[in-house]
């Protein structure tokens, strides 16, 4: 149960981290990849409390991991596009990337225990 509250954490961090960045987006990205990058940080935060809740946590689990890498996907257009720098890319990144090796701790740990 540890490792799950770390994970929430981290999210946290990375949310914070994400929305002082997606602030100094121009201003004709705020209500498009801007959105679209928000949407895909709230439904991480949201898959990982469902995941925290949950008795059956796999189908959550791999619903969370596909949102981290539609994430990293959208940091890497708004990098390629020039809307995130490349300094704040790559600490996003970081934290995205950190996010999801907890993650798949997690997954052999679920993947792991038998069925019953």
């Amino acid at each position: 149960m540890a490792e799950e509250l770390i994970i929430l954490q981290k999210v946290f961090d990375m949310m914070e981290y994400g929305y002082l960045a997606l602030a100094q987006f121009p201003k004709s990205e705020k209500y498009a990849l801007a959105t679209d990058i928000k949407r895909c940080m709230d439904i991480m935060l949201e898959r990982c409390i469902e995941a925290q809740k949950k008795y059956y946590k796999k189908n959550t689990l791999q619903e969370f991991d596909v949102e981290i890498t539609k994430l990293k996907a959208y940091l890497r257009l708004s990098h390629d596009l020039k809307f995130l720098p490349t300094k704040k890319y790559e600490v996003w990144s970081e934290k995205v990337v950190e996010i999801g090796k907890m993650l798949g701790g997690w997954l052999k740990t679920v993947n792991s225990k038998p069925s019953t």
